[in-house]
């Protein structure tokens, strides 16, 4: 097998992972969370706490868009606000317990989608991806 050059590899390997990533996202149990919702829940979540403004840079979004997404996930338990601990004008955002809960199910159903698809593969192609994986988590800590 001949490598093909980094650029077209480049190009084939985006548009897989995008593509694999789209398909995941796909997956998830029933309910009514948009995606947008969901990836500010998964930011809360990661950072473990954020004010507005850093959740909606975070998120690549205009304040205003943020805090109605804000108020939704808030309006269903998923958010809760506690005062900033320095600047009482301000607002430290964190998901809450059923937040968590949620994003478990949807961690879930997408960990299970995946694993079947896995599971249709060919041992030699797991290791294949294996390998790829290890090689892809070292290349997005660069």
């Amino acid at each position: 097998m001949v490598a093909e050059p980094a650029t077209e590899l480049a190009v084939r390997l985006r548009d897989a992972i995008t593509r694999l990533n789209r398909r995941v996202r796909q997956a998830r149990p029933v309910g009514d969370l948009t995606v947008t919702q969901l990836s500010a829940l998964t930011s809360l979540e990661l950072a473990g706490a954020l004010t507005p403004r850093e959740l909606a840079d975070v998120e690549r979004v205009q304040p205003p868009t943020m805090t109605k997404i804000v108020a939704k996930l808030e309006a269903r338990g998923l958010v809760q606000r506690t005062p900033h601990p320095t600047d009482k004008r301000q607002v430290i955002l964190s998901s809450t317990g059923l937040g968590r809960d949620i994003l478990g199910q949807y961690e879930r159903v997408r960990d299970e989608w995946l694993a079947a698809r896995l599971a249709e593969l060919t041992p030699d192609e797991r290791d294949v991806l294996q390998h790829a994986a290890e090689v892809l988590s070292r290349i997005a800590r660069n």
